[in-house]
């Protein structure tokens, strides 16, 4: 089982949880984190548009987990040296998420490591799948990352701050992809302002350019079983 086998089963929760808490709080800030992300935040905009409250920047697909991964794998690689954030953007799902090490102050690994380091972070939530035998997937790790998103989406909703956070969320056409991870600016209306994804090295632009396609169709997936459904 993968996060794509979840859609059969979490594809009607989200639809019914989207359509009830829209209707009891059409002002909300939605962060979906039930998988697959790339999907579910799609079935979740079309909810909110099936009720006329869609706002592009109040819907936020919950990606924070990849980050903490990856900044955990790179930092372990290059002790002393440690970075408190890692970019990464793309998509919720093995090689749609693409980490943007190169970005990075200091050395890298051999690139060899570092490709490594890259798919364990794609690989690394399908691997707790298949620990699980299909009966779940990351729970502890999730709840803390989830945790963490939602304290920045407060943050910026009380004006106590202008947290950067990079989620899945509607591009506004600034991106090929109608949904892609990248980085925010979250303020009290949700996101705030859209961020480039900045410079990327050839063999990132490379795991981009695979991972939009794979984007593009999960999104409609998504978007199917919505149009379906409402």
């Amino acid at each position: 089982m993968t996060r794509d086998d979840l859609f059969k089963v979490n594809a009607g929760i989200i639809l019914d949880l989207v359509l009830t808490c829209g209707q009891a709080s059409p002002k909300a800030v939605f962060c979906v984190v039930t998988n697959p992300v790339n999907s579910t935040v799609a079935i979740a905009a079309q909810a909110l548009k099936k009720l006329g409250i869609y706002d592009k920047n109040r819907l936020l697909g919950v990606s924070l987990l990849d980050g903490l991964r990856a900044t955990r794998f790179i930092n372990d690689a290059r002790r002393p040296l440690a970075v408190a954030q890692v970019p990464v953007v793309g998509g919720h799902s093995d090689v749609t998420i693409v980490p943007l090490f190169h970005q990075l102050p200091g050395p890298l690994p051999p690139k060899e490591q570092l490709d490594k380091i890259t798919k364990r972070v794609q690989v690394a939530g399908t691997e707790v799948v298949k620990a699980k035998a299909g009966r779940g997937s990351a729970t502890l790790s999730m709840a803390e990352a989830g945790a963490r998103f939602a304290l920045k989406v407060v943050e910026g909703i009380t004006g106590a701050g202008s947290p950067l956070v990079y989620a899945y969320v509607d591009t506004d056409g600034k991106h090929e992809s109608p949904f892609f991870a990248i980085p925010i600016i979250l303020g009290k209306n949700g996101i705030e302002k859209r961020l480039p994804i900045g410079p990327v090295s050839e063999s990132e632009a490379s795991l981009l350019k695979e991972a939009v396609p794979i984007i593009k169709k999960n999104i409609e997936l998504g978007e199917s079983f919505a149009r379906s459904n409402l």
